[in-house]
């Protein structure tokens, strides 16, 4: 069969490892170079001016509104049509969300979320480490209507929420250095300014997370919404890492959150079965 005139090159077939028998396998360098475009906008996190991104991707300006406007049409990216600047769009988000569905932990965790949210009458967050912060990729909403703007992609705050401060207790320190990095309200974390200085929680705080280790989960309430209270508890690995956090949310007073609770026993054996099952070495 011929090839059609226009086809863009193909690589050589690869060895089944994808090496290519050790060869530089050839590729399409415009989209490798569009692909740069993306990238600078998913290592900026807010979004970009058309000529910022051109300079960041080092590309010219007038040959960058032609990958944009490709790059617009696919669905990658999306134009706000009062700023005029560019973030991410519906298939990026798309494809994100597949990424993080292969995932053992959480691909485990979603049927739990929605068992419980059901069985206790409460939204469920399943939250994973993103740059900013805990991030929520799942969310599973109660029955009874929750004056709280969560929803996928929601951040959730370091020190304010139970979500966040869990986050703090068992991530490991250099990721949770750059998450803290990149929120903008530091209330109760000190240490220098300087990229390679370990920044250490105060007394108060520190005692706060050593409380969170020691029994295991979280309560915000009626905080950082007033009337809305939560209970925060996270999935660990065989190697100590934190996975994924299930945080069940609901009106206060509603909220079961006592520490002896039905509530907490049950997020407590939902995290334990994820875990098992995820990792089965756990």
């Amino acid at each position: 069969m011929k090839t059609p005139r226009n086809a863009p090159p193909s690589a050589p077939e690869p060895d089944a490892d994808g090496a290519g028998a050790g060869k530089t396998q050839r590729g399409i360098q415009s989209v490798e170079v569009g692909a740069r475009l993306l990238r600078v906008l998913a290592d900026a996190r807010v979004p970009l001016a058309p000529t910022d991104l051109a300079a960041a991707g080092d590309i010219a300006s007038s040959q960058a509104h032609a990958y944009l406007v490709s790059l617009t049409r696919l669905g990658l990216i999306k134009r706000d049509a009062l700023s005029g600047r560019y973030e991410a769009g519906p298939l990026a988000l798309r494809l994100g969300l597949l990424h993080l569905a292969q995932q053992p932990a959480l691909r485990h965790a979603v049927p739990h979320a929605a068992a419980l949210a059901q069985a206790h009458n409460c939204s469920v967050a399943l939250c994973i480490a993103g740059s900013q912060g805990p991030t929520i990729v799942r969310y599973e909403h109660a029955s009874l209507p929750l004056h709280v703007n969560l929803h996928v992609g929601t951040v959730m705050s370091l020190p304010a929420t139970s979500t966040g401060r869990v986050f703090c207790a068992f991530l490991d320190e250099t990721t949770l250095r750059a998450m803290w990095a990149n929120q903008t309200a530091q209330p109760v974390w000190r240490g220098t300014a300087a990229a390679e200085a370990i920044p250490t929680p105060d007394a108060a705080f520190a005692a706060t997370l050593d409380t969170i280790r020691a029994r295991g989960f979280e309560l915000g309430i009626d905080a950082p919404s007033p009337g809305v209270s939560s209970v925060c508890v996270p999935v660990i690995d065989a190697q100590n890492t934190l996975r994924v956090t299930l945080t069940a949310i609901g009106a206060s007073g509603a909220l079961d959150v006592r520490p002896d609770g039905k509530l907490v026993r049950a997020l407590h054996d939902a995290a334990q079965q994820i875990a098992q099952a995820a990792f089965p070495s756990t």
